[in-house]
């Protein structure tokens, strides 16, 4: 693979904007998002309790006086309660699948939307694209913000879009082939599945015309980052974002890949300790809250949002002086306790690309037969090791054992399984299922 050199012309002034300049833009901004705010009654009414006008925000510190919104408060006003314009002057909306509860609905002024452009045009900019490419969106489109997001962000630089959706695979390859895309947008694991099936179809995929991927939507490893690169022979670039916020465009990594560039003239990113709601310093890991700083429609104001990473306030070799956030490592919500221990599914997922012979393709049962926890991790195995011989297969989920132990402190009963035998995702990767309040 070549060295991936993309040049240091930045996009925006405010990418490069002096820390002083910085945190003067965002007082501004954080008194307007005060203002918007009091047209939403639950804002309002928490407001006049605590005395909080736009006038008594001085400095950024009293964003501290700020409280908290979660998804509960959300649901608590479903479906669009947070809304701080009326019906009429929305122009999309977007949502979650609602797969754990009742969805979570977003609105989006004309201005929001074009602002949205703007933020996913800088990530994907600092990743390498421009006009001359074109682009293949393998994400899907409609209440998931991640197909329209990157779409119109892809827009905004000029490039030529492919709008394949996700699904039908084998399609999705015919299109790469004949349309030539230098960039795919998608899910992390869609692309090792696009990977997979080019495989089955007896096309190489190092051989395709993708020469860099830009993935979002789901939390993956720097081991996965290796393994999509060697396998497509591409250039994998990590975003960030949520639909409750605003969806991707929250950050991005430049060329340097050194960290995902937050653009902090649109949100406010705390990173606090989950338990004590305490800040947490540069490099430790904490739970990420964001307060969006130009929305019109929902003016979200320290949005906990259960995902766990680090900050960076130290210069980046690009240029762009935005604070950087690392990938999320887990999310406090997701983090399993298995008989007293603290275990992230990303932990057992970078254990697993340890082991020679494994496929990236992997799943995390976590059950209570008795009185104890048990972790049933199911992994594929690649078919050139895949074996009959009962001493071999032994030997490698014996492997997997210790590096497990070794990166989470957990036993774990390995089963290993055929090629091709986990269901495949189209969207978002299923990494875990926990049985035990099933159980009893």
């Amino acid at each position: 693979m070549n060295e991936f050199v993309v040049d240091n012309q930045i996009l925006d002034r405010e990418e490069t904007l002096p820390r002083t300049e910085m945190e003067a833009l965002q007082l501004v901004r954080l008194r307007e998002t005060v203002a918007r705010a009091m047209n939403v009654p639950f804002y309002r009414a928490i407001f006049k309790r605590e005395g909080i006008t736009p006038d008594s925000i001085t400095s950024l510190d009293d964003l501290k006086r700020l409280p908290f919104t979660t998804k509960a408060d959300m649901r608590d006003n479903y479906p669009l309660g947070l809304c701080a314009v009326q019906r009429g002057d929305l122009a999309r909306i977007h949502g979650s699948s609602g797969t754990t509860g009742k969805p979570t609905f977003v609105g989006y002024t004309r201005e929001d939307l074009r602002m949205w452009a703007r933020m996913c045009a800088r990530f994907l900019y600092a990743g390498g694209l421009r006009a001359c490419h074109t682009v293949q969106v393998s994400f899907g489109y409609g209440l998931f913000t991640g197909g329209f997001g990157l779409h119109y962000g892809i827009e905004e630089i000029g490039a030529s879009i492919i709008p394949a959706s996700s699904g039908n695979t084998t399609r999705q390859i015919h299109i790469i082939r004949d349309l030539q895309p230098d960039a795919l947008i998608s899910t992390p694991s869609y692309a090792l599945n696009i990977a997979e099936v080019a495989r089955s179809m007896d096309v190489d995929p190092r051989a395709l015309s993708l020469r860099f991927a830009h993935f979002g939507g789901e939390m993956w490893t720097e081991d996965m980052r290796h393994k999509i690169e060697a396998e497509m022979d591409l250039f994998a670039f990590n975003n960030y974002g949520l639909s409750e916020i605003i969806g991707p465009g929250i950050s991005g990594e430049c060329a340097a890949r050194t960290g995902m560039h937050i653009q902090e003239d649109h949100f406010l990113v705390e990173c606090i300790n989950p338990d004590t709601l305490e800040p947490v310093q540069d490099f430790e890991y904490g739970e990420l809250v964001i307060t969006a700083l130009t929305r019109q429609a929902m003016p979200m104001i320290r949005y906990r949002t259960r995902d766990i990473a680090s900050l960076d306030a130290g210069p980046c070799v690009c240029g762009r002086t935005t604070r950087r956030m690392s990938r999320v490592i887990g999310r406090s919500d997701d983090m399993l306790i298995i008989r007293g221990v603290n275990v992230f599914p990303s932990q057992i997922e970078e254990a697993l690309f340890q082991v020679e012979g494994t496929s990236p393709h992997y799943l995390i049962e976590v059950s209570r037969p008795g009185s104890l926890d048990q972790v049933t991790v199911k992994v594929e195995v690649r078919p050139e090791f895949f074996s009959d011989k009962m001493s071999e297969m032994q030997n490698l989920r014996e492997r997997i054992d210790r590096k497990i132990q070794a990166a989470a402190n957990i036993h774990t009963q390995v089963e290993l399984v055929a090629p091709q035998t986990l269901e495949r995702s189209m969207g978002k990767a299923v990494r875990v299922v926990d049985l035990r309040g099933r159980q009893g």
